[in-house]
């Protein structure tokens, strides 16, 4: 029934999901979170949302990539954190970024004005943090001269993606709740749409998981995960 709700409000393309008080969370390190009213679980870690992304996304994948130009995946935008942290890291090595995110859950601009980030991690970004969530959907939009994003309102589990791409955040909610996020199937999808010695990260670490990504033909490692997990799974296509 969840997924069927949210099915019917993407079809308006502008059923965006709007925040009360009690979904905003307070994490460890001082940054938000959001509780999923549906799913009863957080977009991040209680440990510490701007810390988990720093480490399972930005020093697990987009630090390891050194190419000038990268094409980068991320499944589930969700409060746009991820999106946020690569586009100021990006600015400090100027490398171009073209930035494809899939979403099924959109927080409204409304909402994510709601959310510290930009006061945590660059104030004079601020701006380009809202537009982040109010630039259309299914629309190339230059954010700063070497930032382009390009969001995609749709449900992963039946989307095919055309592009390619040199790294994917994986940030969906947890196997438990979202178990049709994480199949053979679908990582087999991302293998196909990723380019040699590409990079796939994730905060999960779970056996079923690992071997998904294996099958598909990633060469996977564990590797330490944020503070309050012990680890996390990095995957690469030889």
């Amino acid at each position: 029934m969840v997924h069927q709700k949210f099915r019917m409000a993407k079809k308006s393309n502008y059923n965006y999901m709007k925040l009360n008080p009690q979904q905003i969370v307070l994490t460890e390190d001082g940054s938000h979170s959001v509780l999923h009213p549906e799913l009863h679980e957080t977009y991040h870690s209680i440990h510490g949302a701007i810390q988990e992304s720093e480490h399972t996304f930005i020093d697990a994948g987009l630090r390891q990539c050194k190419q000038s130009s990268l094409n980068i995946l991320e499944i589930g935008f969700g409060t746009g954190l991820n999106a946020f942290l690569t586009l100021v890291e990006t600015e400090k090595t100027q490398q171009k970024v073209f930035y494809t995110a899939i979403e099924l859950y959109p927080l409204s601009s409304e909402s994510a004005a709601s959310l510290n980030y930009p006061d945590l991690i660059a104030k004079d970004k601020k701006n380009v943090f809202y537009l982040l969530h109010s630039s259309p959907w299914q629309k190339h939009i230059s954010l700063t001269k070497n930032f382009n994003l390009y969001k995609i309102l749709e449900d992963f589990t039946t989307f095919r993606l055309t592009g390619t791409y040199d790294l994917v955040y994986f940030d969906a909610f947890s196997p438990e709740k979202q178990p049709e996020m994480w199949t053979n199937e679908r990582f087999q999808m991302l293998y196909d749409c990723c380019n040699p010695n590409a990079i796939l990260t994730t905060y999960c670490a779970k056996g079923t998981v690992r071997r998904a990504l294996q099958t598909a033909g990633f060469s996977v490692e564990r590797i330490p995960g944020a503070k309050g997990k012990r680890e996390m799974l990095r995957a690469k296509k030889t």
